[in-house]
């Protein structure tokens, strides 16, 4: 079970999506898991062939608990003569968490789980096993479409949760998962292909088994995390008045002729200043975990999300470095969207090396935020203000911003902060770098 954050201590096993024998490549969404951050998509780090799967649907386990095992070709439902490796306890390039030891990983007190595999896609394929019952040979495998009215559909949590904000039944879409469950694939799919909004009540199928976030468990969870950042990161704070007009003019500029889907908004420009502003002080990018410092060669800038009804996540824009304002603005949308639907992968809730949280237009001046460990900072900027500027000598209405910075100093100090923030302020007032 990997650790999706620093409020995390345990997750719940929703949903297998790979089975005994599959082949599978860095990147493959293994299993879902539910956490207070809602249902998450668990990425493999290590191509292989699916072992054995080792916990089950339902159960509840803690961070460093064995999911799955992979080996190399052929040892799937065979053991071998090596140990397979347990990658779904794994962690991406950046250093782990490590709650549990690495050692305790492999526990032995579940080495032969046969009891997994019926629920993978094996049982996908008893369609002649149903002859008597079974719809011709073209109907659905145990998919919606076979199933009783009101009872739930087969589906993951992101499929439910992307169909009911479309307004699709689930019972007219083909599963393409394991049991013929709808994944989030085949509801794009059913999308793109023009599907028609549909009135959907309990007794057309929808599943009761995600009610959405449990807002007083993410409060906790949110609460725990943050006394330990108080407790263990000794915070230093620093802030700092931006001109942001020459920004918004050219902004102006670029988004006279766009449609609106495509004009860029202040929080990319924001976030991609802060950004390049690492080049110059490069330890402010890292983590800092058990005892040691691990800068980070990679950006993966967490922008903070405020979830409807309450709540924050962090997720991180991977690879943000060499982002340009479209591409950047893109992935905010993109994750942003996918936050709020739920349907945010496990890479982009730990690999996040700085974290931007930015109040919009509508907040208020300034924010002071905690670092979200392991990270070492977290950048914070306030509404934009029109205010009484003084610029080539009159005073003058301007657009300008606040921004913030919450820093560890068991990695950097006061000094290298305030060389940070003027890199931002230079940055976003040079009218030719958007």
């Amino acid at each position: 079970m990997p650790s999706l954050g620093a409020d995390m201590d345990t997750g719940k096993l929703v949903e297998w999506l790979v089975a005994p024998g599959d082949s599978v490549t860095q990147g493959t969404v293994m299993a879902v898991v539910e956490t207070q951050k809602g249902a998450i998509e668990i990425e493999i780090f290590e191509a292989g062939e699916v072992v054995d799967l080792v916990a089950q649907v339902g159960q509840t386990l803690p961070v460093g608990a064995l999911l799955a095992r992979i080996g190399t070709a052929g040892e799937a439902g065979g053991g071998g003569d090596r140990e397979p490796n347990a990658v779904a306890s794994r962690r991406p390039p950046e250093p782990a968490r490590g709650r549990v030891p690495e050692t305790d990983l492999p526990a032995p007190a579940k080495p032969a789980p046969a009891k997994p595999a019926p629920a993978k896609p094996a049982p996908a394929k008893p369609a002649p096993a149903k002859p008597a019952t079974a719809k011709p040979a073209t109907a659905k495998p145990a998919t919606a479409a076979s199933a009783p009215a009101g009872e739930a559909v087969l589906s993951s949590p992101a499929a439910r949760t992307l169909a009911a904000e479309a307004k699709i039944s689930l019972a007219s879409i083909t599963g393409s998962g394991p049991s013929g469950a709808v994944l989030l694939s085949d509801v794009e799919r059913h999308l793109a292909a023009g599907a028609s909004p549909v009135s959907e009540t309990p007794e057309a199928g929808r599943p009761t088994a995600r009610k959405g976030l449990d807002m007083v468990e993410m409060r906790r969870a949110i609460a725990a995390a943050m006394t330990r950042a108080n407790r263990d990161i000794p915070h230093y704070y620093l802030c700092h008045e931006i001109d942001l007009q020459a920004a918004q003019d050219r902004l102006a500029t670029l988004n006279i002729e766009r449609t609106p889907d495509r004009r860029l908004l202040m929080g990319a420009l924001l976030i991609r200043a802060t950004v390049r502003a690492l080049a110059k002080v490069p330890e402010l990018n890292g983590r800092h975990e058990g005892d040691a410092y691990v800068p980070s060669g990679l950006i993966h800038c967490g922008l903070a999300v405020a979830i409807r009804g309450g709540g924050l996540i962090a997720p991180a824009i991977l690879d943000a470095a060499d982002m340009d304002p479209d591409t950047l603005m893109e992935a905010m949308r993109d994750i942003v969207a996918r936050t709020r639907a739920g349907r945010l992968r496990n890479s982009e809730l730990t690999r996040g090396t700085i974290t931007v949280s930015s109040l919009g237009e509508t907040g208020v001046d300034a924010l002071f935020g905690v670092i979200y460990p392991p990270q070492v900072a977290l950048v914070g900027f306030g509404a934009p203000r029109l205010k009484p500027v003084v610029h080539d000598g009159a005073v003058t209405p301007r657009l300008a911003v606040t921004v913030s910075l919450a820093a560890d100093h068991r990695v950097s100090d006061g000094r290298r902060g305030a060389l940070f923030l003027a890199e931002i302020s230079r940055l976003l007032q040079d009218p030719e770098l958007p």
